[in-house]
């Protein structure tokens, strides 16, 4: 949640913007075309949508003189949609921002999703906490194997879940009598509550609100023996759908839909278009039951020339006679002018967002748009309507306002109470398959250090577990960068969490927390993106584990992995202890900070460990931050700890405090690589300020442990000496 500072200047930059928007409006004048775009919006001409030749022009007709009647301001409106998987649930943030950014209204979102996605969008919609926005999950596994769409085939590439549109009126609250219904692969740019406003048209049969469909598929005719279900004329596209779900229960909607299914079955196989193909069928066969509505509402991308027709006279774009967009449309978020066109873009099936038209890259853009877009921006209140923050947030909030921002160390605990947007598994994950000793990586990275990600994969061929510190602009270039690495898109037991960025000071606590977090695996190996583990070090690990009976032990161990550096970025890295020792003698190898924060690491006793044939034992002492392999249930890292200093060192106090016996490998080892200062060690190391506000943490952790751990608590506050420290 953004500060009271950063909100008065939020508002005032969001003013600002409007100010000069409107001014230049004025000053330049309307276009006059814009100027009859904007009357035709506000009259409700909907005429505009209706295709030549459309067999059901005379119903829009009937309705285009109609002003809608938008929805009360804070009525709250409620959208279904079906969701599965890693990449879906990405098209669902994406979706939900375009709607979220001209919405005036409350919503409820009815998410029916799968296993994957629901842990993704409940711990995103957790940690975005947007005000008025309520989220309800619907099984869809337990649909999948119940009796409902199960025993339908479908050959379309969403399988069974293409289907659960059907089952909305059967799984939806009896009380809910009103859905919008959306395809993930859509995106806003008008309020929603003008597309809800189109219930109000229906008559007193009509209980699906659908556009027609803008492709050739219903007409049979695109290649030879071609032979789609049945469909009235073009048929209708189900990416956008508004249903009465109380008309529908009442008019016996499952037995409809069921018996026509069937009926198609016998002769047709399966459905090609899902859910699709069912809902023209029945409309076929009571066309009594549509509500058509104008095609700006799902403009679906395509070549097809009904496509093309919807796009100049339903969408009413201004283009120039090269194919691009006129000055009037050059920025539709901030243009009231272009407002009056499309209102939801389809792209609605994975090839569309590659298809070459005239308009295409004008609604491509609109899309990168959103895919790009700061979500904390979103996260302001409706204005007059009353605030519905969960009970989290308001407490968020007011720990906030009691913050004073004169307090030299404000942004320090500013960023303590920030929660930041995570979005889990932001790629296709597939886990190892269950074994009893195996060790997932665990370590965080900003965008400077993505490069890293390719050596370390060839370095660890075990389960990764990585939180990415993004803005949601740069996790669309990690995603780029991910998908024309060979090495790392061929790499599916990585799991990537993004982490988006949120204030000055770097999370690290918080990031290494989410990654740890979302670990699958018994034991995990926390480390550092900028070290490299010998190439044996993931077998040797397991194998390691197995040996020491960790699993049956009574006593809880941390496994340390000895730490060393190279100042060259051109380095040869050794095959095996012998080949490092060898470097470490040539002064090519040192151990990890030995020149310049030399107690970070000592207690490892190297000297030892260069004779070691078996794990031995070391002792905590002050300011110890070694690397270590920990069961994944060990304790979190304190969050207090932002930006540089005594992050790994207050974890291992902590494991420490809980009696974890710290035993070093003999044959691991890791090697940290040169790389330019990240900005918080260069303000650590410029500003005393900075440095206080450490040595206050410090302070503040030690007391939290002594009330945690009593006496036993008093060694740490005993050692605690004011150092400038690394973590």
């Amino acid at each position: 949640m953004l500060p009271r500072g950063r909100r008065r200047a939020l508002g005032a930059a969001t003013l600002l913007l409007l100010v000069v928007v409107v001014v230049g409006f004025f000053l330049f004048g309307r276009d006059p075309e814009c100027e009859r775009r904007e009357l035709g919006r506000r009259d409700g001409l909907q005429a505009a949508a209706t295709l030549d030749g459309d067999p059901y022009g005379s119903r829009n007709r009937s309705t285009s003189n109609l002003q809608p009647l938008l929805p009360p301001k804070c009525e709250l409106l409620h959208v279904a949609i079906v969701c599965a998987g890693h990449n879906s649930s990405r098209e669902v943030i994406t979706l939900v921002k375009s709607v979220l950014f001209y919405r005036k209204n409350p919503l409820h979102l009815h998410l029916v999703t799968d296993a994957v996605a629901r842990s993704i969008l409940e711990t995103h919609f957790r940690t975005w906490m947007v005000p008025a926005v309520a989220i309800r999950f619907y099984d869809a596994e337990e649909l999948k194997a119940g009796p409902l769409i199960s025993w339908i085939p479908n050959k379309h590439y969403s399988g069974l879940y293409g289907l659960m549109k059907l089952v909305l009126p059967s799984i939806l609250p009896l009380s809910l009598a009103r859905v919008v219904v959306l395809d993930t692969d859509v995106t806003f740019s008008s309020d929603i509550a003008e597309l809800w406003a189109l219930f109000a048209h229906f008559s007193d049969k009509q209980v699906i609100g659908l556009v027609e469909n803008q492709s050739d598929w219903y007409l049979g005719n695109l290649w030879k023996n071609h032979k789609p279900w049945p469909a009235l004329g073009r048929g209708f596209n189900t990416g956008v759908i508004l249903l009465r779900l109380d008309r529908l229960r009442q008019s016996g909607w499952e037995q409809m839909w069921k018996l026509m299914a069937k009926r198609e079955l016998l002769t047709l196989q399966a459905t090609s278009l899902a859910d699709q193909d069912v809902f023209n069928a029945v409309i076929k066969e009571h066309p009594e039951l549509v509500h058509p509505l104008p095609c700006v509402w799902n403009v679906q991308l395509s070549d097809h020339t009904l496509a093309e027709r919807c796009y100049l006279e339903a969408a009413d774009l201004k283009v120039s006679g090269d194919g691009r967009m006129g000055d009037c449309c050059s920025l539709p978020i901030l243009n009231p002018c272009c407002s009056s066109g499309t209102q939801v873009i389809h792209w609605n099936s994975p090839k569309k967002l590659r298809v070459k038209n005239k308009h295409a890259e004008f609604f491509r853009n609109l899309h990168l748009t959103f895919l790009g877009y700061d979500g904390k921006l979103l996260r302001r209140e409706l204005f007059g309507c009353p605030s519905q923050l969960p009970p989290e947030a308001e407490q968020l909030q007011q720990a906030m306002a009691q913050l004073d921002e004169a307090e030299p160390c404000f942004e320090f605990r500013q960023q303590q109470l920030t929660v930041h947007r995570v979005h889990i598994t932001f790629l296709p994950h597939r886990p190892p398959p269950p074994r009893p000793h195996d060790v997932t990586l665990v370590a965080q990275l900003s965008m400077d250090r993505l490069q890293m990600l390719e050596a370390l994969c060839r370095h660890w061929p075990g389960p990764m577990s990585l939180a990415l510190y993004l803005t949601d602009a740069e996790a669309q270039q990690f995603l780029h960068f991910v998908g024309t690495s060979p090495v790392l898109s061929a790499r599916k037991d990585v799991a990537y969490h993004v982490v988006y960025r949120e204030g000055p000071l770097y999370p690290v606590n918080q990031l290494r927390n989410v990654a740890l977090a979302q670990a699958l695996t018994s034991y995990v190996f926390l480390s550092d993106i900028d070290f490299l583990p010998a190439y044996s070090l993931y077998d040797y690990l397991r194998a390691s584990i197995e040996q020491l009976e960790l699993s049956s032990l009574k006593q809880k161990v941390a496994l340390v992995v000895p730490a060393f550096e190279t100042l060259h970025y051109r380095f040869s890295f050794p095959n095996s202890k012998a080949e490092l020792l060898t470097l470490l003698d040539a002064g090519s190898l040192h151990t990890f900070r030995y020149h310049e924060w030399p107690q970070g690491h000592a207690p490892t006793d190297y000297a030892r460990w260069r004779e070691a044939q078996a794990p031995y034992r070391v002792q905590w002492a002050a300011d110890y931050e070694p690397y270590v392999v920990v069961p994944r249930d060990c304790p979190r890292y304190d969050p207090r700890f932002v930006g540089f200093g005594w992050n790994k060192v207050a974890h291992i106090i902590e494991l420490d405090a809980q009696e974890y016996e710290l035993l070093v490998l003999p044959e691991a080892f890791s090697i940290h690589l040169p790389h330019a200062p990240s900005l918080d060690i260069s303000r650590f190391r410029s500003s005393p300020t900075y440095r206080d506000c450490l040595q206050a943490f410090k302070e503040e952790f030690h007391q939290d442990l002594s009330r945690r751990y009593g006496a036993a608590a008093l060694k740490y506050l005993t050692a605690l000496q004011p150092s400038q420290s690394r973590a």
